[in-house]
């Protein structure tokens, strides 16, 4: 089921860029996924479990890709597959890419938050229909989607856009989020060269609303340095936002489920773990 994000035309958006396509090989930043660019239009691609595994709870996936590309499959579809088999409905978010013209590469670029809060409240908007609670979306991404993610669920209160209907009256506020590898946490300068280690981004910000956050990396990434993880860690600390987070010596960036021989790779099991210990799994009377 693929749905469009936005009813219309793409709020705060500008330039030309030229139609979605998939990446050939011989520009693709990584071998081991499908890269999808140029994303004008914003959709969400459905992946329901079975009706007998249904626990009620979705997450929304926001692939990696530096905000200037997708790793639709690596980050996006095996990610949603995999959360279906332990009940959980998954959103993959193919949200705008690549970056516009004037937004420059040190920073988020501004879009795809836009697109992430819709989101959350298109989906919400559709529980019922799809057989989940309203109060178990979460969302959860990797790379630069990790950072999505997490600007999601800490700019609930501030939507980046004008309401359009009725599903922008809906909350757009996720009940949880996870983040896999995240970026730009740590102010870069220039773009890919991390600053100040020890501290925050000064465009992050931690209401204290913030919801519970699950934090994942490898020491030996060298596109991301974990120190992302560790001082998004310590601060939501600091907010008294519960927090988890699961450093690994080895794994490098852009593992996403697959399995290897790395502990790193077992840190969906880490992920179910938690998302039940914050009673996401119990069994839902809508998902009967």
């Amino acid at each position: 089921m693929v749905l469009p994000v936005w009813p219309g035309p793409v709020p705060a958006d500008h330039g030309t860029i030229g139609p979605e396509r998939v990446r050939a090989p011989a520009e693709a930043p990584t071998k081991d996924a499908r890269w999808i660019t140029n994303v004008k239009n914003p959709t969400v691609t459905v992946f329901r479990p079975s009706k007998e595994k249904n626990t009620g709870t979705a997450v929304i996936v926001c692939p990696g890709g530096g905000y200037w590309n997708l790793a639709w499959d690596l980050e996006g579809e095996e990610v949603a597959a995999w959360l279906n088999t332990i009940g959980v409905t998954g959103v993959v978010l193919k949200y705008r890419v690549p970056r516009r013209a004037g937004q420059p590469e040190p920073r988020p670029a501004p879009g795809p938050l836009l697109d992430a809060q819709r989101a959350v409240s298109l989906v919400r908007s559709r529980a019922a229909e799809w057989m989940i609670d309203s109060n178990r979306i979460g969302i959860i991404g990797f790379s630069a989607g990790g950072h999505l993610a997490i600007a999601t669920a800490t700019q609930f209160d501030q939507r980046g856009y004008e309401p359009l209907d009725e599903i922008d009256r809906i909350s757009c506020r996720p009940d949880f989020a996870g983040a896999i590898y995240p970026g730009y946490f740590i102010e870069q300068q220039p773009a890919g060269v991390e600053i100040n280690k020890d501290t925050l981004a000064p465009y992050m910000r931690i209401p204290k609303e913030t919801p519970p956050i699950f934090l994942v990396h490898a020491s030996d990434d060298k596109v991301a340095g974990s120190e992302n993880s560790a001082v998004m860690y310590l601060a939501l600390k600091r907010a008294g936002v519960p927090a988890e987070l699961h450093v690994y010596a080895q794994g490098g960036h852009g593992f996403g489920v697959r399995k290897s021989a790395l502990p790193c790779s077992n840190w969906t099991d880490r992920f179910t773990s938690w998302l039940r210990s914050q009673g996401m799994l119990g069994t839902n009377a809508q998902a009967k």
